[in-house]
């Protein structure tokens, strides 16, 4: 199981040395999507979305936020969200999904960058400065600093958001989104992303 996280963490460290072109951190942080399938005291073991069974050293006060889905009339002019993307037509964005992020979450990773949802996908985080009905859903001019993406969100597309996670929530079969990093060696849970009743969270 450990050497499964390893090749996580060595395909992202290949990705930021391609695109930063700098040395990246000694241990980077990866993003690890599945369910649920042990829990033991300090511990979760999931099964990750390609497949691989991944035990995890988890605290008990590891942060714990819910997904939940909400309407995409819910997103707000001046509201600050993220959305995972990928390239439409005339340099905008085509969104596969958009998370609005609760008020004290504002600024987290705020900017543009690659995202390993889907290949071709990026992640903007980042202030609605306009919101405009569309024939099929809406456009999002998103603003942050540096720079601004045109997003295209169709009616359909998962619209989220959070709040703090309820610990009954974290049970075998739970849909989770775990951000990890290899610590003395072991593979250890930062902050979880958890859906209820198999809501798996879309990012």
């Amino acid at each position: 199981m450990f050497k499964t996280f390893t090749i996580f963490a060595a395909a992202l460290l290949a990705s930021s040395i391609v695109a930063a072109q700098t040395a990246p951190p000694a241990s980077p942080t990866v993003r690890l999507r599945g369910t649920i399938e042990k829990l033991e005291p300090g511990f979760v073991t999931i099964k990750e979305r390609r497949g691989e069974t991944i035990k995890l050293i988890m605290a008990e006060n590891t942060p714990m936020n819910e997904v939940y889905p909400i309407k995409l009339e819910d997103i707000k002019a001046g509201g600050y969200v993220g959305t995972a993307a990928v390239p439409g037509p005339n340099g905008t964005l085509d969104a596969v999904e958009v998370h609005v992020f609760m008020e004290s979450q504002r600024g987290t990773g705020e900017g543009h960058n690659p995202w390993d949802l889907l290949p071709e996908s990026t992640m903007t985080n980042a202030t609605v400065a306009d919101l405009a009905v569309a024939p099929n859903g809406r456009t999002l001019t998103l603003k942050y600093k540096g720079g601004e993406k045109v997003v295209n969100v169709k009616e359909g597309a998962p619209v989220v958001t959070y709040r703090p996670a309820e610990k009954s929530l974290l049970m075998v079969g739970a849909k989770v989104l775990i951000i990890a990093q290899e610590k003395d060696g072991k593979p250890t849970a930062l902050r979880m992303t958890i859906g209820r009743d198999g809501f798996a969270p879309p990012m």
